[in-house]
């Protein structure tokens, strides 16, 4: 019980602290309403905390979060998947934040952020409305003013649904094991062998759609049909 008061005390610290911020939370943000984010962020306040008191929870305090690398807050011991992202070049932008609210394993497939995914947009926008209020000056990040429309980074329910055919997969599965050991050994290299197919699928297109930053995975994924995709996830997902 004791926990679980902390809990919402943080959280209403943080919505309090939200609208004390003169113009910040009461006006509507371009991409969303931070007044009302300020209600959806009590779903984080579990893991997170954030607002001038702010330390590492279950997960990273969220202060200045926009325009920063993933897994580069000093000091939190963040998932080999997450620092591999980082290292690969992933910053936090409204579109990056967008896709990994979203679903957490379409951008990084190890995370250990255990949270479902956010799947209503305008509740994302009115979330990340409200984070941005916590970033050192908004209004100047660079992503700031093409983030008024912000796309919808979903697959469409038809692509997840494709049957791969393993045999096809094998036979375009070399330029993968050029990187990636077929025996799913990880020699500073993600496995890739007994992925599930969905998580194959969402991380491929998320490189294809340029929202997970490798360069090299992203060429890789652009040249793939959506047919290709589903033929390689079907493959690498039986084998032993």
């Amino acid at each position: 019980m004791g926990g679980a008061r902390a809990i919402h005390a943080l959280g209403a610290a943080a919505l309090a602290a939200a609208l004390a911020v003169p113009g910040a939370a009461r006006a509507a943000d371009p991409v969303g309403d931070a007044e009302r984010g300020a209600e959806i962020w009590q779903d984080c306040v579990a893991c997170h905390q954030i607002g001038s008191d702010a330390t590492d929870w279950v997960g990273p305090h969220l202060n200045g979060l926009f325009g920063r690398r993933a897994a580069s807050h000093e000091g939190y011991p963040y998932s080999e998947s997450l620092e591999r992202m980082g290292a690969d070049g992933l910053e936090w932008s409204f579109e990056t934040l967008d896709a990994y609210i979203e679903n957490p394993l379409s951008l990084v497939s190890g995370t250990r952020m255990a949270y479902p995914g956010m799947p209503d947009p305008q509740d994302r926008a009115d979330l990340l409305a409200f984070l941005r209020t916590y970033s050192a000056s908004p209004q100047n990040i660079p992503e700031a003013p093409r983030t008024a429309n912000p796309s919808d980074p979903s697959l469409d329910p038809e692509i997840l649904a494709l049957e791969g055919d393993p045999a096809y997969g094998e036979y375009l599965s070399s330029e993968c094991t050029t990187c990636h050991q077929a025996d799913g050994s990880a020699q500073g290299i993600p496995s890739i062998t007994r992925w599930p197919e969905d998580a194959f699928v969402i991380a491929m297109h998320a490189y294809k759609r340029k929202l997970r930053p490798h360069p090299v995975m992203q060429m890789v994924a652009g040249r793939l049909s959506n047919e290709e995709i589903a033929a390689l996830a079907a493959y690498f997902a039986t084998l032993e």
